[in-house]
């Protein structure tokens, strides 16, 4: 009997690259093929429990900002990842390689590239990385989280698909539970994150806009908020003066059901949580990292604003007054927080991994298993 053939998937060592790519190894877990993954050191505990039957560590840096000296270092880095990827490629023989976004996608596209093995991108994100306009024109296919994406250059427009941004079990798992009663009188649960790069505004902003508002407010509130771990008791002093009820975590393993249990989330808009806010269906306030030079946040955020699913408030003008009105305001009606929820589970596509999966296939000819129809 012949070996499953295996697709070798390659991310960033971030969540926001890593997550997406763990929800398409599932979907080609299920349908019988081996997954393989190429990452670099940052990935850590994160990779420790993607579901792939390898791990390959492939060297890479960001060649771009820094000296001349730190550019030449990546570039020295990335050559020398180009070489890890392409005995890792000779070895493992893939099907079809994934890159995720982040540099550490560079050497095992470009590698397979070469040895004319079919490649697909993902973008997450509504504007193009860096990394991914690299690899642009020598990939096979372009995928795209977003219908509308900026910054993809020219001359690539037959090689896109949009799939979607695929998400975890968890997520979908969370997705079934239903948007909960938001009635006057009752509890009204706030749950804010903010990402490695986020946290700290958070902490710094959303007690003191809690504090702002009416007292008989207050009594409805149950808020839940990740915070760095250096900031956490003073987060957590800051509400034990304000509300009765607050649990305040440096990380929250179980992120999607917290979602699906809030009424309303103050976040970043990385891409992978906008698809998460999304395919659960929940409304949000979304305040974009700024200083990105591609604003990618920005425009991942405008997808929801959109549709009156989210309201997105500038990092510039995230005030503790600012924040207390659109709370308030939302409070005060919970119509316009259903109704944004609503608006939310429309834009979700709970299949982007079966999507993106079928897509894999299609470009590595490989035949669907008999019984699973194609999704995409």
């Amino acid at each position: 009997m012949s070996e499953k053939p295996l697709v070798l998937l390659s991310a960033g060592g971030t969540g926001g690259h890593l997550f997406p790519a763990e929800a398409l190894a599932n979907a080609l877990k299920r349908l019988g093929l081996r997954v393989a993954l190429a990452t670099d050191h940052r990935a850590g505990a994160l990779a420790g429990s993607f579901p792939a039957d390898e791990i390959v560590q492939i060297a890479a840096a960001t060649p771009s900002g820094g000296s001349p000296l730190q550019i030449a270092k990546a570039a020295v880095l990335l050559g020398f990842g180009f070489l890890q990827a392409s005995r890792a490629l000779r070895k493992l023989r893939p099907a079809a390689v994934v890159g995720f976004g982040g540099y550490p996608t560079v050497p095992p596209l470009a590698a397979a590239s070469i040895l004319r093995i079919p490649t697909i991108i993902h973008e997450q994100n509504g504007v193009m990385g860096r990394a991914n306009r690299f690899l642009a024109r020598r990939v096979s296919a372009i995928a795209t989280g977003f219908p509308e994406v900026k910054s993809i250059p020219a001359g690539v427009s037959a090689r896109i698909v949009h799939t979607g941004n695929p998400v975890r079990p968890a997520v979908l798992a969370a997705a079934q539970m239903p948007y909960p009663a938001a009635l006057r009188g009752g509890k009204l649960r706030l749950l804010v994150f903010g990402g490695s790069q986020g946290a700290r505004i958070m902490s710094d902003i959303v007690p003191a806009a809690i504090e702002r508002l009416p007292k008989e407010l207050l009594a409805q509130l149950v808020v839940t908020q990740q915070a760095r771990e250096e900031d956490v008791l003073r987060v957590r002093t800051a509400y034990s003066r304000i509300i009765h009820q607050a649990e305040v975590q440096p990380f929250f393993k179980d992120l999607p059901r917290r979602i699906a249990e809030s009424h309303l989330v103050v976040s970043r808009s990385g891409a992978s949580t906008v698809a998460e806010l999304a395919v659960i269906g929940r409304p949000s306030i979304l305040v974009p990292l700024p200083g990105a030079l591609d604003q990618d946040q920005a425009a991942n955020a405008q997808s929801l604003a959109d549709i009156g699913a989210a309201i997105i408030v500038p990092q510039g003008e995230l005030t503790p007054e600012r924040l207390a009105s659109e709370i308030r305001s939302r409070i005060e009606e919970p119509a316009r927080l259903t109704a944004a929820a609503k608006a939310a589970k429309s834009a979700g596509l709970s299949d982007a991994a079966e999507r993106l999966a079928a897509l894999v296939l299609h470009l590595a000819r490989i035949p669907l298993p008999e019984g699973k129809p194609p999704e995409a």
